[in-house]
């Protein structure tokens, strides 16, 4: 199979992926009280305790020594992070939108539903002539995601302003014919890649593809036939200026050739006229990896909701991941410690597969597909824009709202 089809069933196949079967989101039962927390380490501290309590109240009910537990940005500063989300929504809604049009706004993996719920709590008690215009619609592909927000609809009281279609993303066949605005928040990290190698002699791109033997053994091979969804990605890259992107690549891939026919030994020359003629590994750099599925949700997007403004936030750079150009990082709990792996390829549905996300390439990406414009900044910077910052500042006026994630940042289009 092609990488990415692994990285999807490892992540969302309905009986036994990552998200479908293992994933368990943190919450709080009440919102941090961030300026009666002294600082930072106070606050860490409280975070640490309450993600204890939250995983014995689990361990109460059903023990799981590879419960995978995670935390969001939505979780960890609710309601305030989606009331920010909620202000850049409604500000640009009636700047360009009102009244001609009501507030449409999808949100993709919404994990517990508490991102919609703190936006719909801020219009309605903030803007009520437009939250009574607001329709709120989330595209959910795991069933017990979707069990999970329809209960957050239900306690909050928004239940008809919502809707909560079971469907990947990529499932999706409904015309958006209207303006609306699209959430894809700590999204992007989990699609899925191709993986690429290159000839250390031609520098061709050659396919990646796994194959599981009769024992569930993981072997890698690679043909110099690109699936069209990886060559189309390379060929619309050709068109893209991204100085970051090259930069990277000398570092990461481009070493890989200082040992080649043109420069090496003669015991090197021959070493390499006997394995031209199969392509071994070590015959090939370093892998890199391609965001194809990230290409076919900007197209899907424009497609089936040409009047689209996206909201997207995630990670630019992530540590321990495995080798190669835009690696992931691949991981999972166990007795409640998380382990980062050095091999990709795992036992599906006990590990979690995300990987940074090139901002820059993404944007000019979005901007080639679609024909608009493509602001990129970090999370700092947005969230210093639109968050009531007094509510997530502690005693000693330490903010970790915007300490915290200094490895995401944030796309928003127009």
């Amino acid at each position: 199979m092609l990488v990415r089809d692994y990285i999807d069933d490892a992540l969302y196949n309905p009986h036994y992926g990552y998200f479908s079967k293992e994933a368990v989101i943190f919450n709080t039962d009440k919102p941090f009280k961030f300026p009666q927390i002294r600082d930072e380490t106070a606050f860490h501290k409280d975070f640490t305790q309450q993600y204890k309590e939250f995983e014995d109240k689990l361990d109460a009910e059903t023990p799981n020594n590879l419960r995978q537990l995670w935390h969001t940005p939505t979780e960890l500063f609710r309601p305030y992070y989606g009331e920010a989300i909620a202000r850049y929504l409604y500000e640009n809604y009636v700047i360009d939108l009102y009244p001609e049009y009501d507030l449409i706004v999808y949100e993709m993996g919404a994990g517990n539903g508490t991102l919609m719920v703190n936006i719909l709590d801020w219009l309605r008690d903030n803007v009520p002539d437009v939250y009574i215009r607001t329709q709120f619609k989330i595209i959910e592909i795991s069933k017990r995601m979707v069990q999970q927000q329809l209960k957050s609809v239900e306690r909050s009281g928004h239940l008809e302003h919502v809707e909560v279609i079971h469907s990947s993303m990529f499932d999706f066949s409904t015309y958006v014919a209207n303006p609306c605005y699209f959430l894809a928040l700590e999204v992007f990290d989990n699609f899925a890649h191709d993986m690429v190698r290159y000839d250390l002699q031609t520098q061709q791109p050659l396919q990646g593809y796994l194959m599981i033997d009769q024992e569930g053994e993981f072997h890698e091979f690679y043909t110099p036939d690109l699936d069209p969804r990886t060559k189309r990605y390379l060929d619309l890259r050709r068109k893209i200026d991204n100085p970051e992107h090259d930069k990277m690549f000398s570092n990461v891939i481009a070493k890989s050739f200082k040992d080649t026919i043109r420069n090496s030994s003669a015991w090197n020359r021959l070493k390499w006229g006997l394995k031209n003629r199969i392509w071994f590994q070590e015959n090939l750099t370093a892998p890199e990896f391609i965001p194809t599925r990230a290409m076919e949700f900007l197209e899907l997007l424009n497609s089936r909701f040409p009047h689209h403004r996206l909201l997207m936030s995630d990670f630019d750079y992530l540590p321990d991941t495995v080798e190669g150009m835009n690696a992931p990082v691949v991981q999972t709990r166990y007795k409640r410690e998380t382990i980062a792996v050095s091999q990709l390829f795992v036992h599906q549905g006990y590990f979690d597969i995300l990987f940074p996300t090139d901002f820059v390439e993404i944007a000019k990406m979005y901007e080639l597909l679609s024909g608009k414009f493509a602001r990129v900044e970090t999370h700092e910077k947005f969230m210093r824009s639109w968050a009531e910052l007094s509510d997530t500042t502690t005693k000693s006026k330490e903010n970790p709202l915007l300490t915290w994630y200094k490895n995401a940042s944030v796309m928003y289009t127009h």
